[in-house]
């Protein structure tokens, strides 16, 4: 299976330490601006009972998700701490000329 860039956003329009939620694909992204510089994206969709990553807090690499404190790597997609311990899908992300795009899954729509 191959993947699809699709252009999100202008980095400048994506602050650093925060995550925005965006359609790509046919799929709910959290895009994460971590303070390095970098970006990230994952299923906006916490994999304990899914809940809108995209709206929980940024910290470093770490997202929070915002109704029971799961807490993921943004990075890698990993759980870090219960209620969660599934993973959240993450996706490949490239800044090009100044805009942030990601890769997804030709044909492939919904959630993880």
């Amino acid at each position: 299976m191959s993947d699809e860039f699709h252009k999100v956003v202008k980095l400048a329009d994506l602050p650093e330490g925060q995550a925005k939620v965006f359609d790509v694909g046919g799929r709910r992204l959290a895009v994460c601006h971590v303070e390095d510089g970098d970006c990230y994206a994952i299923d906006d969709l916490c994999t304990h009972d899914g809940g809108p990553l995209g709206e929980g807090e940024l910290d470093g690499n770490q997202i929070e998700c915002p109704r029971h404190g799961a807490r993921f790597d943004v990075k890698t997609g990993k759980a870090l701490c219960l209620p969660a311990v599934l993973p959240v899908r993450n996706y490949k992300v490239e800044v090009r000329d100044g805009e942030v795009w990601i890769a997804v899954p030709v044909g492939v729509g919904g959630g993880a």
